[in-house]
């Protein structure tokens, strides 16, 4: 089985005040490709939802580059986004790491999972349609 990445089981404080959308390639029958939460840079963590209903999952630089090999995926682009208040984003975080998620297509996906972590922390960045192959994340 592909790597996804890990669940975690602690509380942690993330570095928001480097924050990213990580666009990369979907699953066979995605057009839409994959959004991750890039958090700290190159030297941060990335997060992502990857089931049905699963609760999100997490991995250091590392782990993104086996990711990116086992599933057979490419880095599509990356967008910076800034976050007035990243401790709010932190705590967002915090509490969907804790919880399990309900993928439900384009309305409540990888992106939505993105967008309500960075939002928390009054960014207004987003995906109009979901979609992150086919928009920029801004």
């Amino acid at each position: 089985m592909a790597y996804e990445g890990d669940h975690i089981d602690q509380c942690m404080s993330f570095n928001f005040h480097q924050a990213s959308a990580v666009v990369v390639s979907g699953a066979a029958l995605n057009p839409c490709g994959h959004l991750l939460l890039n958090v700290g840079g190159s030297e941060g963590w990335y997060f992502h939802v990857s089931e049905f209903i699963g609760r999100p999952r997490f991995m250091d630089e590392n782990g993104y580059r086996r990711y990116l090999r086992e599933n057979e995926k490419t880095e599509l682009s990356r967008n910076r986004v800034s976050i007035p208040r990243p401790d709010d984003s932190n705590s967002k975080l915090e509490e969907l790491l804790g919880g399990l998620w309900l993928w439900l297509i384009l309305p409540h996906n990888c992106a939505r999972f993105v967008e309500i972590v960075l939002q928390a922390g009054g960014s207004s960045a987003g995906l109009y349609f979901n979609c992150p192959s086919q928009e920029t994340f801004n």
